[in-house]
């Protein structure tokens, strides 16, 4: 796959798996905008692939419209955006529930997909369409106790996924998620030995990059990919919803 020419925004860019996307995407062709909030990492990164930084704090609705605004500035369009940013929580809903943190955390989570999207949707368009892809997490499909908010902002942006998918096709705008297990990054450091202890295998980096790189290569929309350990990566096949039946009548109960 080739992407000479392409404009590439990566938010939460100068780490893990989105520094990851921003190297392979480089690599691909494309030229890169990193959008984070560590500026001295995401600096570097960008100088690295001959790309352009700009500071970015994805809960903040203005972020995102002004991250867009300087990769068109910078390369005249947008054709792929990875909505990559996202932070674990580490609390419930229990005593240790926190108003203010729980706001952050979907802030970040949910809320930066949604401003993404929204500040994306016209630099796409003026260029025919493009792609959107938000990292979700294999947490949206599956009971996560220990984390029951990153459960729910995951979930959330599954959610969003699946219904701009089809709503935004028409327009030639392809929006998947990206659902990884367990990722060796910095994310994981404060369960790490937890999942050692448990015998939870890491996906390496290049495994959820490579994932990435084949949602674009497929050009549908509405797909979420899970990416686990051992398998190759593919849309999860979510069950159909029952149908509504006719109402019985009284003689028919």
């Amino acid at each position: 796959m080739q992407l000479d020419a392409a404009v590439a925004l990566v938010t939460g860019g100068a780490h893990g798996i989105g520094a990851g996307i921003a190297r392979r995407l480089a690599g691909l062709g494309a030229r890169v905008v990193v959008a984070d909030v560590d500026t001295a990492a995401g600096s570097a990164l960008a100088a690295e692939l001959g790309g352009v930084f700009v500071p970015c704090d994805v809960g903040r609705f203005a972020d995102s419209g002004h991250a867009v605004a300087e990769a068109v500035r910078a390369y005249g369009g947008l054709d792929i955006v990875a909505l990559n940013a996202g932070v674990t929580t580490g609390f419930g809903v229990g005593e240790d529930f926190d108003p203010e943190r729980y706001r952050r955390v979907m802030s970040i989570n949910l809320d930066g997909v949604v401003y993404g999207a929204h500040a994306a949707r016209p630099a796409l368009l003026a260029r025919g369409g493009g792609d959107i892809v938000a990292t979700a997490s294999l947490a949206a499909f599956a009971p996560t106790p220990q984390e029951p908010v990153y459960a729910a902002n995951k979930a959330g942006v599954v959610g969003l996924v699946r219904a701009l998918g089809p709503a935004w096709a028409g327009d030639g705008i392809r929006v998947n998620a990206l659902c990884p297990a367990y990722a060796d990054t910095a994310i994981v450091n404060p369960f790490r030995s937890a999942l050692v202890d448990r015998g939870i295998p890491l996906l390496d980096v290049d495994d959820v990059v490579d994932a990435f790189v084949a949602i674009l290569a497929a050009r549908r929309a509405g797909e979420c990919w899970y990416v686990q350990p051992g398998r190759p990566a593919e849309p999860f096949r979510f069950p159909h919803v029952p149908g509504p039946r006719p109402a019985l009548s009284r003689q028919e109960g």
